[in-house]
């Protein structure tokens, strides 16, 4: 296994956690900056009040793209599991 492979391995494998983390956190920080701009107009100064939207919503962002997120990475294990079965032949 050379150094070019193993780069090639390490950024895909970064990739893919980037494109199925990115809608998750983008939910976050869009529900995040709307609770912000909400907070400051009502001068309701509340830590908590961020916290369930930005769960529930998350959760629900996850429940939603899970057959996406399992389809990305069952590929990427199979694109993984070939590439090492035919080095080690």
């Amino acid at each position: 296994m050379t150094e070019e492979i193993v780069i090639e391995i390490l950024k895909e494998a970064f990739y893919t956690s980037f494109i199925v983390l990115l809608p998750i956190l983008s939910v976050s920080l869009i529900v995040g900056i709307i609770i912000s701009i909400f907070q400051a107009a009502t001068s309701i100064q509340e830590m908590t009040l961020t916290f369930v939207p930005k769960i529930l919503l998350t959760a629900l962002t996850i429940i939603f793209l899970l057959p996406w997120i399992i389809d990305k990475m069952v590929s990427v294990t199979t694109r993984y599991f070939t590439m090492f079965n035919t080095m080690i032949k």
